[in-house]
């Protein structure tokens, strides 16, 4: 079975992309051939592109850690010819060719039905970016509900940290949101923000062991130095939830903010996430937790997917991009 897909290949040190026709192997037990109507492209997706290491396991490669499509052939008692799904994390997109093709061939146990009233594309406007926000906050507020002050959301302008925001305003939570891209504000505040920080101004004080306390809650999507100063400013028993690091892997904190004030630091890796924790994410994001991404997404072919690459890796990305295959 021949399908379109965009491979990387590496030659002497220098991984590039093209559009190549690929066979798809024949279907093994337990696994489902999905017909890729949708993907996403992350920041994960593009280091993938790219060659960092750790990321995909071997050349040639296709990225695409998430999709949204419909079953082709299965061995699966769980799905059938015909059933819609979305499958996003796991070894997708790093170990397993991924969802910039036509084609992903996966273990059933990594699949999930997608839910009624939502649409291939509604998925893949959210997919893992919308996934990791979706269990940032239900994270955060399984610590505690009730917040005070505001949430504080970092990244705000990427895939994540959008989401985050206008996922936060929805459900009535005062949202304040930093960036480094003030030339987007109007477009956080269309989200929902009801204050732009930006970044440098964030950081122009050293990060103190505690600083006063203003926010109930935080969201960090970029980790480094504005997750340290995230610890320091939240209110007693609150939480940050963590997923991510383009600004540094490394942070500093003293133990005050957890041993004084009771914070909790939450770790998320959507990724690897239990199948069932993320069926509840999709969920809600299906139903009381529904977003209208559309003015935040953009739909482009396969054939566009290199530009976005480089934009995602400059910074330059607004909101979430969207791969559609086939006509």
């Amino acid at each position: 079975m021949d399908y379109k897909a965009y491979l990387i290949e590496e030659l002497d040190g220098v991984y590039s992309g093209s559009i190549k026709e690929l066979q798809m192997r024949d279907i093994e037990p337990g696994n489902v051939i999905i017909k890729v109507h949708y993907s996403s492209l992350n920041y994960k997706d593009a280091l993938a592109a790219t060659g960092v290491k750790g990321v995909a396991s071997s050349y040639p490669f296709v990225p695409g850690i998430d999709v949204a499509g419909e079953i082709l052939e299965s061995t699966s008692d769980n799905f059938k010819a015909g059933d819609k799904v979305i499958a996003t994390g796991y070894k997708l997109g790093m170990s397993v060719f991924g969802g910039f093709g036509e084609l992903v061939q996966i273990p059933q146990e990594w699949v999930v039905p997608l839910p009624s009233d939502f649409s291939l594309l509604n998925a893949m406007s959210f997919g893992t970016a919308g996934l990791t926000a979706g269990a940032c906050v239900k994270k955060i507020l399984n610590n505690n509900p009730s917040f005070k002050n505001p949430v504080l959301v970092s990244g705000a302008t990427g895939g994540v940290g959008s989401v985050a925001v206008n996922l936060l305003s929805n459900l009535n939570y005062e949202v304040h949101a930093i960036t480094g891209k003030l030339n987007e504000e109007l477009i956080l505040k269309k989200m929902g923000a009801s204050k732009v920080i930006d970044r440098n101004e964030f950081m122009a004080e050293p990060v103190k062991a505690l600083d006063k306390a203003i926010f109930s809650a935080g969201v960090d999507t970029v980790g480094g130095d504005i997750l340290s100063k995230m610890l320091s400013m939240i209110e007693g028993h609150g939480s940050v939830a963590c997923c991510g690091n383009v600004a540094g892997m490394k942070f500093t904190s003293s133990v005050f903010p957890f041993i004084l004030r009771g914070i909790s630091l939450i770790g998320v890796d959507s990724a690897e996430s239990d199948i069932n924790f993320k069926k509840e994410i999709w969920n809600l994001f299906s139903s009381n937790w529904s977003l209208a991404l559309d003015d935040y997404s953009k739909v482009i072919p396969l054939e566009d997917i290199g530009d976005e690459i480089t934009k995602i890796l400059d910074g330059k990305q607004i909101g979430r991009v969207v791969i559609k295959h086939g006509d």
